[in-house]
């Protein structure tokens, strides 16, 4: 049997996908969540093979599903995480997988891609959608214009319109270090300033 945790702030949506696995012999839903500490706190009380984990929550929540996945990653006999999201930009991607998720789908998927991806995830397996699986090969194929998942941190920040100090404060890094994060964004992306740097970024798909 494999048991799984559902992760979202939305209830609706966690009504729907527990009701998806009703029918499947095999998979039992142990818990929900509506926010990332309760999603780190019941997969340390139950003990499941799978947390479906969304990546973003409420303005209420303290984190986000990539810090929760993290946590939930470093827990003793820690249960496999898979991401099942509306965001697919490639900052949200890398966050995830470099936080340990051992899958990443959209939500929407179909029920099927879904139910075959938590058979996946609890078999040790990764589970991408198509879209982001090419989005992580086109990574690989061309790594000497990729972004580190800091840089993309920097570079959201920067488009959400904060100055170097505030990225600095946010990062807990000097504006030192931000100076030199926004050195290498602008030579990947071949541009010479921030607003040049997000327009770009979003044309590539690397900002939502």
């Amino acid at each position: 049997m494999i048991r799984i945790v559902v992760a979202d702030d939305h209830p609706i949506v966690r009504t729907g996908i527990i009701a998806l696995f009703a029918p499947e012999d095999d998979i039992d839903v142990v818990a929900e969540a509506a926010t990332p500490d309760e999603a780190v706190a019941a997969a340390e009380r139950m003990s499941p093979d799978v947390v479906l984990m969304d990546l973003q929550f409420g303005a209420s929540a303290n984190s986000g599903g990539a810090d929760a996945t993290r946590r939930i990653r470093a827990l003793d006999a820690a249960p496999y995480v898979l991401v099942l999201t509306n965001y697919d930009s490639e900052g949200d991607i890398l966050g995830a997988v470099e936080a340990g998720a051992s899958g990443y789908l959209l939500k929407d998927a179909p029920p099927h891609e879904l139910i075959t991806a938590v058979r996946a995830a609890a078999a040790g397996e990764s589970a991408l959608a198509p879209v982001i699986a090419t989005r992580l090969m086109d990574r690989m194929r061309a790594p000497q214009a990729s972004m580190s998942a800091r840089e993309l941190q920097v570079l959201e920040l920067v488009a959400a319109g904060c100055s170097n100090s505030d990225i600095a404060a946010e990062l807990f890094v000097s504006d030192t270090t931000v100076k030199s994060h926004l050195a290498h964004i602008f030579t990947k992306l071949g541009v010479s300033s921030r607003t040049a740097a997000v327009s770009r970024a979003r044309e590539r798909g690397l900002l939502r």
